[in-house]
């Protein structure tokens, strides 16, 4: 790919916030299919996922595994924030239950990106208040 080449495709998934969204953490952002979250969960920003990293189509996990710089894109009501991460062909993709957004270079199974801008405790405060309400996020 050369340098000024720009890749858009969309993959979108649905989850809800929960009262006890905290969004502290300093370090991960955290999307699963609980049903339910702990104040403990303080890189947690939704829950009910209605997918894991597992689920992620196969065109998607490819893109991730080439290290490409990837946009995500959280919006809950009318607000809206992004993170910017990479991919790594070290990803593992496979984890049932969650993804999580990164700032460091750990890998395990529910990693979906590495070397993140952001985590759950640079997010958007508005956001973060809609999804206390338990607003559905997209």
């Amino acid at each position: 790919m050369q340098e000024s080449e720009f890749i858009s495709k969309w993959f979108v998934f649905k989850a809800y916030g929960h009262k006890n969204v905290r969004a502290t953490h300093k370090t991960t952002i955290e999307i699963t299919k609980d049903d339910y979250l702990t104040i403990n969960g303080d890189c947690i920003i939704g829950i009910k996922s209605n997918v894991s990293v597992n689920d992620f189509p196969n065109w998607l996990k490819e893109e991730i595994k080439k290290g490409y710089m990837v946009i995500v894109i959280f919006c809950s009501k009318e607000i809206c924030d992004s993170l910017i991460g990479y991919g790594d062909n070290n990803l593992i993709l496979n984890n049932e239950n969650k993804m999580i957004f990164r700032k460091s270079s750990y890998i395990e199974p529910a990693t979906v990106l590495i070397k993140s801008n952001k985590a759950a405790a640079d997010l958007d405060r508005k956001l973060i208040e809609y999804l206390k309400k338990g607003e559905e996020l997209t």
